[in-house]
């Protein structure tokens, strides 16, 4: 075999061989990596702040993922563990990473009524103007689910008392079409309208949050928007 040809297959067989080296180290951070990430998702459901300590100072992303796209701090947000939170936020997770379904911690942090996690949120770059799969800011299911402490907070924050989102609601026809009418939404309404939220804006058939309030008897609610 001639020399050249000899010294080029050498060549072509020892890249080969770093190539397959290289691959094969590819794999074996990945599959290391994978039951690491797994781990911290596990830890920051379980509220295992320790596990999670220990798991980032190994070297494991504070952003790792679930097959739902769910990062560790939404998954502890969802299961409330709030130390859990605090610690990955601490140590730089994303806050507004949002999973398969448009959820982040911030978001459902504030739909949810987890008041501690949505503060320390707020307090690491929270972006109000963010919205979920229908649109709509964190304070929109906050004031239809009654959660008045997260609705006050969020309203504190900056966050557009008038948005509306996809169904073409605000937080305030939400809080009187999905409301019960009792005394978390009543308090979610005057806080709502003493926070510049516009009685006037009708939803897609044209009715407003007024007129909602009249034809379901909610009268102290009718109150605070006439007061407007």
């Amino acid at each position: 075999m001639p020399r050249l040809l000899h010294d080029r297959r050498a060549v072509l067989v020892l890249g080969a061989l770093i190539l397959a080296s290289s691959l094969a180290a590819t794999h074996m951070e990945t599959a290391m990596a994978q039951p690491n990430a797994r781990a911290l998702l596990s830890a920051a459901e379980q509220g295992d702040v320790p596990a999670i300590q220990a798991l980032l100072a190994a070297g494991t992303s504070v952003d790792a993922r679930n097959d739902q796209g769910q990062t560790a701090l939404l998954v502890a947000t969802i299961a409330g563990e709030t130390d859990a939170a605090r610690v990955l936020i601490e140590a730089g997770a994303d806050v507004n990473a949002q999973d398969a379904i448009h959820d982040s911690a911030y978001l459902y942090a504030g739909a949810r009524g987890r008041l501690d996690i949505l503060k320390l949120t707020l307090a690491h770059g929270a972006d109000l103007k963010s919205t979920n799969r229908f649109g709509g800011t964190a304070l929109i299911p906050a004031a239809e689910r009654g959660h008045v402490e997260t609705v006050r907070t969020l309203i504190a924050a900056g966050v557009n008392v008038n948005h509306v989102n996809k169904l073409g609601w605000t937080a305030l026809l939400e809080a009187v079409i999905l409301g019960d009418g009792g005394a978390r939404h009543q308090a979610i309404v005057r806080a709502l309208v003493e926070a510049g939220a516009d009685v006037r804006i009708p939803d897609k058939e044209g009715v407003t949050a007024l007129e909602h309030a009249r034809r379901r008897g909610f009268r102290e609610m009718v109150t605070a928007m006439e007061g407007r």
